[in-house]
């Protein structure tokens, strides 16, 4: 991976390198794939995933999160569960997350129209709440302007 080749990215007026921990516990990161490991059910993705960012949540936790998400209760590896399916599981970490700052990458990604409006909502509801989303997209996000700012890049 190649650096940056010039400036600095900061966070909370010091350079995210210096801060270590305390920059990336105030960040969560959904990316373009699931990023679920298919010998594990939803719930335990989902309680892994988190307790990897350092948040602990019980596992009726887990299923409420999946719940909002669209996904039903079930004890199924995450191999036998749709891209789609797949995809939700991802979104839950948002759910639970107690992050300031979302970082979300193609974050529509393999989603129907009902999962689209749920991601929607979620990016809304945390930016109400002073969150910050930077999203990389191909697709409108239709987010309210008051609230967001939009950089278009062209190749």
């Amino acid at each position: 991976m190649l650096g940056a080749a010039e400036g600095q990215v900061t966070w909370a007026g010091a350079e995210i390198h210096s801060l270590a921990e305390d920059y990336f516990s105030s960040v969560t990161f959904v990316g373009h794939r699931p990023g679920v490991k298919d010998e594990l059910t939803a719930a335990e993705n989902l309680r892994i995933g988190a307790g990897l960012g350092g948040i602990e949540i019980a596992t009726h936790d887990a299923f409420e999160a999946l719940e909002k998400v669209g996904l039903t209760r079930n004890s199924v590896p995450a191999r036998l569960l749709s891209e789609g399916q797949r995809r939700r599981v991802s979104l839950a970490r948002l759910v639970v997350s107690n992050t300031r700052l979302w970082l979300l990458d193609e974050i529509l990604t393999s989603l129907d129209k009902v999962a689209v409006a749920l991601v929607r909502s979620l990016i809304a509801e945390h930016i109400s709440g002073g969150g910050i989303a930077i999203v990389a997209t191909h697709q409108d996000l239709e987010l309210d302007s008051s609230s967001t700012q939009r950089l278009e890049l062209a190749t």
